[in-house]
């Protein structure tokens, strides 16, 4: 344990890092968990709660949008809670909203539990990241649930923040809750309503104008919620580029795939997530690999092959057919998560690297932001792709559904593209000198 902390030089002495760390990332462990494996639930809660498409994914982006528009005020919340606080805090309400959907008998009053939990999971994650940084290198733990870290919390957690107190910015909150909530509604209204409907083109519009206030008002605050001056760096702004288009291709093909292969292939639920195990193995050995790659190849070039591998998942998965074998499925998808994390690591991390000092946890702190804002953005435009192809035919449900998963996978190709052309300008360290 001495040879780990010396090689940190730990910032905050605690008289036990890895309790003082576990609640946070069994916490945070939970929280991402629930934001992509509700998917495979999707099409039997439309059943159940009597909603349509365009309403169920509400779930899913409602749930982000709340973390989205809770990880900015994170650095806010530090200076004016202690760290025990906010943790108790934090996986309190994700207990809380759990409850409330898990006994939920309506579609509002599950949202309502989801949103909820957003909130706990919005305030744990990047309360996690901040507490390792100081006390210890987090390291892999195994998963346990919500309940249990919170029982843990009341005794482990130490405090590891000054409370300040600064001013709070109220304007700044509410515009980004009106941005990005007016951006993400505006999507969501456009598939049963129609982009051109007023009801869309009015929250978009707001939600923009919203949005510019907000990001105009960062740039003249002293203590801003966001620091948006860190995009004047090359190459963090092609990295979150490269984060959010990527970050985008995987939260679409978690939320197309499960329904696919329960509405087009027509699988048991329990045979889904089985079959979306192997992709899901995958993804975390590439992670762990892409990791290291960017030490010895930089960003350049896993990028690029990480996209140009993620196009040729998407486009396998865009020609499935209502009689697919479930081979070739499970292939495609282990290809799309091949791709998708060996450009997402070094794209990170190389956004990353060309900070400095205070400006790395500004950077680390729009990066988590703007992943839950464009997960949300991309579930909802899925969402608006898959009724289209599935109102663009007729014939038997199955075969309707699964033409409106093409529609969606048409748009994650487009992902994959548009990732390759941002990735041929990323340059790596030494280039700068050429």
């Amino acid at each position: 344990m001495e040879e780990v902390s010396n090689e940190m030089q730990a910032r905050v002495e605690v008289r036990n890092p890895w309790l003082a760390i576990l609640p946070l990332m069994l916490g945070a462990f939970v929280g991402m968990f629930s934001e992509t494996a509700l998917n495979i639930a999707l099409p039997q809660l439309m059943k159940a709660l009597a909603v349509g498409q365009s309403s169920i994914q509400w779930l899913v982006t409602g749930y982000m949008l709340v973390i989205g528009i809770v990880l900015p005020l994170s650095s806010l919340l530090t200076k004016w809670f202690t760290t025990k606080q906010l943790v108790i805090s934090g996986l309190a309400f994700f207990i809380i909203g759990s409850l409330i959907s898990g006994f939920g008998v309506s579609f509002s009053m599950v949202l309502v539990g989801r949103m909820i939990q957003g909130v706990g999971t919005g305030i744990i994650l990047p309360l996690m990241f901040t507490v390792a940084m100081l006390v210890f290198p987090p390291n892999k733990l195994g998963s346990v649930n919500g309940i249990l870290a919170l029982v843990i919390a009341f005794f482990s957690v130490e405090n590891v923040n000054q409370i300040t107190k600064p001013k709070i910015d109220f304007l700044s909150i509410i515009l980004s809750i009106i941005g990005f909530s007016g951006l993400i509604a505006g999507t969501s209204f456009a598939s049963h309503a129609g982009w051109l409907s007023i009801q869309v083109l009015g929250c978009l519009i707001v939600g923009i104008l919203a949005l510019v206030f907000y990001v105009r008002r960062q740039l003249k605050l002293n203590v801003p919620i966001l620091n948006m001056k860190v995009f004047k760096h090359y190459n963090f702004t092609l990295g979150a580029g490269l984060v959010m288009i990527d970050f985008g291709i995987i939260l679409s093909a978690m939320y197309l795939l499960p329904q696919y292969l329960q509405n087009g292939l027509l699988v048991a639920v329990a045979l889904t997530g089985i079959i979306m195990l192997p992709g899901g193995l995958v993804n975390a050995l590439v992670s762990a690999v892409a990791g290291r790659m960017y030490d010895n190849f930089g960003a350049k070039w896993p990028t690029r092959i990480g996209f140009l591998i993620a196009f040729v998942g998407a486009f396998l998965l865009s020609i499935v057919t209502t009689s697919s074998p479930i081979w070739y499925v499970i292939l495609a998808h282990i290809i799309l998560m091949i791709g998708t994390p060996l450009a997402m690591s070094p794209a990170q991390t190389s956004a990353l690297n060309s900070l400095k000092g205070i400006e790395s946890a500004d950077g680390s702190a729009i990066l988590n932001t703007v992943q839950q804002i464009v997960g949300a953005l991309a579930t909802a435009l899925a969402t608006s792709f898959l009724t289209l192809g599935r109102n663009s035919v007729g014939g038997a449900e199955a075969f309707r559904f699964t033409n409106g998963v093409h529609y969606g996978m048409y748009f994650m190709i487009a992902l994959t593209v548009v990732g390759f052309i941002i990735a041929l300008f990323v340059k790596d360290d030494g280039d700068y000198s050429k």
